[in-house]
């Protein structure tokens, strides 16, 4: 016979009860949240997965590309006129330090270990080396005029870098801290993404109009996608973000001026269908489950939820003045 509970425990148990369901929910809320890096703010917002406003943080000035720590407890923010890497404390919602910057950082990517933050330094025209715990420069890179878009490879031996001037991507040997190849692609080359086995790197040529495709280990161009939208002209059509699928068969690009995005196929390299986004649709990242796709549009002030299965935008919310990049929890 079951002992009858008295109106403490019964209390007692539904409390427990509500704290493990508090606490679960807290924790859906943060696998879901949508980090967006606001230029003109100088803020991060954060939202939900529906794109619904929940917090801003104050952040060091004109905040633009984000990662997470490697844990993934905080995230590192490069701000362009601040010349810093803002470090926020995601459990407080606060940034709580800063890393001092070369001027005018653009990109940025971390060591495999998540020690070492490898920054395009704009200015100096440089790829500039950090070591995250002591904050100090360790080495710098001489590259091609405003280099940009910055990507390890897996092993974090190389480094390819983007110039913007030159039309080249720079594999750099990160031991030897040489350039040790010189790979000529499209017009103002911007952003990478790699494939998930890292036999090909997209690069997005915002003035050619295409992306290229780079071998991973000739690292010689093996292939172009051009985009076309119907009356527009090519000139208006500015790829510049690039994200893979976690299975390699489909890659979303961003076009810019051109207020689209771009579904890939990456084995026949054939655009599947285009979105309509906001003005100047820019920055990009899928959700977990990649199902939705969160475009950052800079010229609208607004980020676009599209729904990647129908292929068709959902909804778009404003998300501060000109929202650069879009960062989805873990």
């Amino acid at each position: 016979m079951k002992s009858p509970r008295t109106p403490l425990v019964r209390g007692l148990t539904a409390c427990t009860f509500a704290v493990a369901l508090a606490l679960s929910w807290a924790g859906r809320v943060q696998a879901q949240s949508v980090y967006v890096s606001s230029e003109k703010d100088n803020q991060v917002l954060v939202f939900d997965a529906a794109g619904k406003l929940q917090s801003k943080i104050d952040v060091c000035k004109r905040p633009r590309h984000m990662m997470f720590s490697k844990d993934p407890s905080k995230i590192y923010v490069c701000c362009g006129d601040s010349n810093q890497l803002g470090v926020v404390d995601r459990a407080s919602g606060k940034m709580v330090d800063t890393v001092a910057l070369g001027d005018s950082p653009e990109i940025f990517d971390l060591s495999p270990d998540g020690k070492v933050a490898y920054v395009s330094i704009e200015d100096d025209s440089v790829l500039a080396a950090y070591d995250l715990a002591t904050k100090k420069p360790l080495f710098e890179v001489k590259t091609g005029g405003e280099p940009e878009g910055v990507m390890l490879t897996r092993d974090g031996k190389f480094a390819y870098v983007t110039s913007e001037e030159a039309n080249l991507v720079h594999l750099i040997d990160l031991s030897s801290k040489k350039i040790v190849k010189d790979i000529k692609v499209g017009n103002r080359p911007r952003r990478f993404a790699a494939s998930p086995d890292g036999r090909e790197i997209w690069v997005s040529n915002e003035l050619s109009s295409n992306v290229s495709v780079i071998d991973g280990k000739t690292h010689t161009v093996k292939g172009t996608i051009t985009f076309d939208i119907k009356g527009m002209r090519a000139s208006d059509i500015t790829p510049v973000g690039v994200v893979m699928t976690r299975d390699g068969k489909t890659a979303w690009v961003s076009l810019g001026k051109a207020n689209h995005v771009a579904e890939v196929d990456v084995a026949t390299r054939k655009v599947r269908r285009t979105v309509l986004a906001g003005k100047r649709a820019w920055g990009m990242a899928l959700s977990q489950d990649e199902k939705q796709l969160y475009v950052t549009n800079g010229l609208s002030d607004d980020m676009t939820l599209v729904d990647t299965q129908a292929g068709k935008a959902i909804r778009t919310v404003a998300a501060g003045r000109v929202p650069h990049t879009p960062l989805v929890s873990p």
